[in-house]
């Protein structure tokens, strides 16, 4: 069942909702209701363009139904709204889901909404968060409450297109990165339908052991199955044999008719019926020994042999009974393994695949992938495209990892594999292009959107427009650490803090000029807590990429470090409240196989200390 997310958005804010978030703005209810329906079809297009990929609908669901998302914010908003804290914390983490939601930088919505509405940007930001976070829980309260899957999430914002057309203009679409309004509704349906599509259709993410495998080999095999199946075996000769012996008596019987009939019946059952109890078979076979003998009045000699032979079937029968035991529990401990294999958890985990190319046209390679199956897929593939020993390659197989789709575009992949200087990234259907892989002129952009398709996102590694973004993330956050019910937990300031980006030049410890502003407002943050009496303690942490000496790498980072640390103090932050530490190489975040890899390992990083 899908939902109009507008009309119950609309209830969620309802008159007496936007009369207060009217009041806690300065704004008119009018005004402030104009501001709400420009941002929302912004921000539900942008939700749609992030679910018309498998991967950007998996995250998107995920994030959806992660507990930072209040289900309940329709029954809860206006208590949320009653104080200026309760304010501050709804637009923050409504900024922070829509972010990670959609991908949007929110501050550019923010400027495109006031520009459109007539509202301050500032008002519009905050309003924003709030309209982000009301949508979100809409949607987690309906796939909640109606038991939903991710199967579901492209068919139901799909079904939002029209209320989304009436009301996205250019101006929002291009600040949620959409293009014109225009393209985008006229592309997004197909797109989320071939995801539906593909979401429909079972993943190999677990992979059962094939039926023709003997139970034993699954997991845990019991050790007694395999000597119980030769003595079972050996039961089947002794009944064979325990059928001569009853023929033959009967054969010397003056009823020979009649109990050649009974005792080739009983011989049948016992020998043939391999599905009975064993002991069962035994009993047969016995009650058919003691007729024989007594119809053919043998002397006491066969009889002590008919004896003995019931002796040993009886003796048969025990010894059957114990290997159907033992195989009995075999079975059930092979179906005890399968069964925990089944209730496994599915893989969470997007593959990766990175490589870089030197300068002979050697690649090296990375890459995770969920079964030894596709690690020896890729293995086999730069085998025969460069020889054995022609290549490096670091493959790891774990079994969170969702299958590599990639892996089915590898041949057309190979080639760049060969071009030196290129450098290529993937994680799950996102791939980023570096170095020669990168050169415009040589046409790889395009000739990867072709081979991969639209489930995949492929871009050029930028690193100014990187810059940008996390700047302008830290930015839009860092508001929210200011105003008299600001939070000074040093969880909560390192956590914006690190939002941030100190992209210094090759070889230097001057503060870059762009990441001046940021760290004077990381200053005010720090002196506005510590003169409320909540100093918060921080460690500084520089590391670098793994390019150069690893000792010239470490004390570069530690000089950086010390550097953030100085310009701090600078601007009034008591110094016993910073340490400065250097790591180099260590602990990095990104492989460095790539430029944007590199790029996020040289980094600063805030650490909250006690």
């Amino acid at each position: 069942m899908s939902i109009n997310v507008f009309h119950l958005l609309e209830t969620v804010l309802s008159d007496d909702v936007v009369r207060t978030l009217a009041g806690r703005f300065g704004l008119s209810p009018d005004l402030t209701r104009k501001v709400a329906g420009a941002a929302a079809p912004a921000i539900v297009a942008a939700l749609m363009h992030r679910a018309s990929t498998p991967e950007g609908a998996r995250g998107l669901f995920s994030t959806i139904m992660s507990p930072d998302v209040n289900a309940l914010i329709g029954k809860q908003l206006p208590d949320l709204l009653a104080s200026t804290s309760g304010v501050s914390q709804l637009e923050t983490a409504g900024r922070e889901l829509i972010q990670k939601a959609a991908g949007i930088n929110v501050g550019e919505l923010a400027d495109a909404v006031a520009a459109q509405t007539g509202a301050a940007q500032s008002t519009a930001f905050s309003l924003t968060g709030v309209v982000g976070a009301a949508v979100m829980g809409v949607l987690k309260h309906h796939f909640t409450a109606s038991q939903g899957s991710i199967g579901q999430l492209p068919t139901l914002l799909g079904h939002q297109l029209s209320s989304v057309n009436a009301s996205l203009t250019d101006r929002l679409a291009q600040a949620v990165g959409l293009g014109s309004a225009a393209t985008f509704s006229d592309s997004i349906l197909t797109r989320l339908k071939d995801v539906t599509t593909h979401l429909d259709r079972p993943e190999p993410t677990m992979r059962p052991v094939p039926a023709a495998v003997p139970p034993q080999t699954i997991a845990h095999p019991a050790p007694p199955i395999a000597p119980e199946k030769r003595g079972h075996s050996w039961l089947w000769w002794l009944l064979a044999a325990i059928a001569v012996v009853i023929a033959f008596f009967a054969l010397r019987s003056c009823q020979r008719h009649n109990v050649a009939e009974d005792t080739q019946a009983a011989s049948a059952v016992a020998a043939s019926d391999a599905g009975a109890p064993a002991a069962e078979a035994a009993t047969d076979a016995s009650g058919a020994i003691a007729l024989a003998a007594s119809d053919a009045a043998a002397p006491d000699a066969v009889a002590s042999d008919a004896a003995a032979s019931a002796a040993a079937v009886s003796t048969a029968a025990a010894s059957a009974a114990a290997a159907s035991d033992a195989v009995a529990s075999g079975v059930s401990a092979a179906e005890a393994a399968s069964s925990a294999n089944d209730a496994a958890p599915a893989p969470t985990q997007d593959s990766h695949f990175s490589f870089t190319v030197d300068k002979a046209g050697v690649p090296t390679v990375t890459a995770t992938v969920g079964t030894q199956a596709e690690k020896a897929q890729l293995v086999d593939a730069l085998t025969k495209r460069f020889g054995e020993g022609k290549f490096n390659a670091n493959v790891t197989v774990d079994a969170a990892t969702k299958p590599a789709a990639w892996l089915a575009h590898l041949d057309g992949l190979l080639p760049l594999l060969a071009l030196p200087g290129a450098e290529v990234k993937i994680d799950g259907s996102h791939v980023e292009l570096s170095g020669a892989a990168a050169d415009a002129r040589l046409g790889w952009l395009d000739k990867l959107k072709a081979l991969f398709g639209s489930g995949f996102d492929i871009g050029v590694f930028n690193v100014q427009k990187a810059v940008a973004d996390a700047t302008q993330s830290f930015r839009d956050a860092v508001k929210g650490l200011f105003g008299p019910d600001a939070s000074c937990a040093s969880a909560d300031v390192v956590k914006v803090f690190n939002l941030q980006v100190l992209n210094f030049a090759t070889g230097s410890t001057t503060i870059p000029a762009p990441a001046g502003e940021d760290l004077r407002q990381s200053a005010k943050v720090l002196n506005a807590c510590a003169k409320e009496g909540k100093p918060v303690k921080i460690e500084i942490a520089g590391y670098s990429d793994n390019v150069g000496n690893k000792a010239s790498n470490l004390t570069l980072s530690k000089r950086r470090a010390q550097a953030v640390r100085t310009y701090l103090v600078a601007h009034g932050v008591n110094a016993s409240t910073l340490t400065a530490e250097g790591y180099g190489e260590a602990n990095p975040v990104d492989s460095n196989d790539t430029e944007g890899g590199r790029f996020r390992n040289r980094r600063i990083e805030f650490v909250a200390k006690q």
